[in-house]
C-alpha cells in the first residue's frame, strides 16, 4: 500500500482526532510565531488537514502548503474556506517532487513528517536549497529509536501489511546530524517528554 492510499484512508479519522498533547502543541506554535514576519513566504510540507498553517496564516504574507494525501488537502481547503482564510494555497504534492525555487522561502515547516519519509536527508537538502540565507526550518519529528525501541522490528512488517505507514526509525542525534550535514545550524531543540516528538528550529546560515 502506498503512502497516499494509507493517508487518504486515515484522513477523516486524523481530522477528527484530538491533539495528543495540547500544551506541547501550543508551546511549539508560540516558538514558531516568534519568528514570523508579515512579509514572509512560508512553505509547509506534510500539512495534513491544514490546522497549523491556518493558525500561522495571520502572521505571514502567504503560505504554500502541500500533502501527498488528496483527502487531507480536501479537508484543509474546506477548513480554510469556512475560516475565511485566503492567503494559503493548499496543494497535493510531496517534498521529493514539488517545484521549489532556490532561495525563495523565509520559513519551511515540516511537522510530524520527516519520520514518514523514505529519504529524510534528500528532503532536508531540498528545504535548505529553497530557503533564503537566514531562513528557518521548523520541525516536529518522532525520534522512534528513543520513543519506542522495539519499533525497528515492528515497523517493516506493519508497513508491509498496510497497518503502518513507512517509518524512519531515527534517534535525536541522527536527526540533528542530518540537519547539520545539510548545512543547517540547529538553534533550538525541545523534547516535551521522553516519548514525545522532538521540536527543532534550524537556521540556514547567512551567506
Amino acid at each position: 500500500m502506498g503512502a497516499e492510499t494509507f493517508w487518504n484512508r486515515m484522513a477523516n479519522r486524523y481530522a477528527a482526532a484530538p491533539i495528543a498533547d495540547e500544551n506541547a502543541y501550543q508551546t511549539k506554535l508560540a516558538a514558531t510565531r516568534r519568528l514570523l514576519r508579515p512579509d514572509m513566504e512560508l512553505f509547509e510540507f506534510g500539512c495534513g488537514t491544514g490546522s497549523t498553517a491556518l493558525i500561522h496564516a495571520a502572521g505571514v504574507r502567504h503560505i504554500r502548503a502541500i500533502d501527498f494525501s488528496e483527502r487531507m488537502i480536501e479537508i484543509a481547503r474546506s477548513k480554510a474556506e469556512k475560516a475565511g482564510v485566503t492567503n494559503i494555497g493548499f496543494e497535493v504534492g510531496a517534498i521529493e517532487s514539488v517545484d521549489l525555487a532556490p532561495e525563495s522561502l523565509d520559513m519551511v515547516l515540516g511537522m510530524s513528517i520527516l519520520h514518514l519519509l523514505k529519504d529524510k536527508q534528500a528532503a532536508i537538502a531540498r528545504v535548505f536549497a529553497a530557503l533564503k540565507p537566514g531562513g528557518y526550518f521548523v520541525t516536529s519529528t518522532a525520534c522512534l529509536t528513543e520513543m519506542m525501541p522495539a519499533i525497528r522490528y515492528i515497523a517493516p512488517l506493519g508497513s508491509f501489511l498496510g497497518l503502518l505507514p513507512h517509518l524512519d526509525v531515527m534517534s535525536q542525534s541522527q536527526l540533528r546530524g542530518a540537519m547539520e550535514a545539510a548545512g543547517f545550524v540547529v538553534e533550538h531543540e525541545w523534547l516535551p517528554q521522553k516519548k514525545a516528538a522532538l521540536f527543532m528550529i534550524a537556521r540556514k546560515p547567512q551567506a
